[in-house]
């Protein structure tokens, strides 16, 4: 009778030892999840800038055609978006330092 009661500890033991490895594992799968998804999310964020890097610089070619044109008013819009561009940056650099 002793003995079935040791095989039975041992046993116990045993289903410990492999819960504790499945846990061990199941947070390991979890980590890796969550690295994925932050690599994802990186991705998917220089996208995003890379996309606006271009529209930028397609602007940025589109209003130095216009100035070039040596239209006025179209100069005068230019330094009007300049100015208050500056003017906004200016006002919110303010409000946070």
């Amino acid at each position: 009778m002793s003995e079935a009661y040791e095989r039975e500890r041992q046993n116990n033991d045993r289903l410990d030892e492999l819960s504790a490895k499945v846990s061990a594992l199941r947070g390991v799968t979890m980590d890796i999840y969550d690295n994925a998804r932050a690599q994802d999310v990186i991705d998917n964020t220089s996208e995003t800038f890379s996309a606006m890097a271009s529209q930028m610089k397609g602007s940025a070619t589109r209003l130095t055609r216009m100035a070039a044109s040596g239209n006025k008013v179209a100069i005068l819009k230019l330094s009007g978006i300049i100015i208050g561009i500056f003017i906004v940056l200016f006002y919110v650099l303010k409000l946070f330092l």
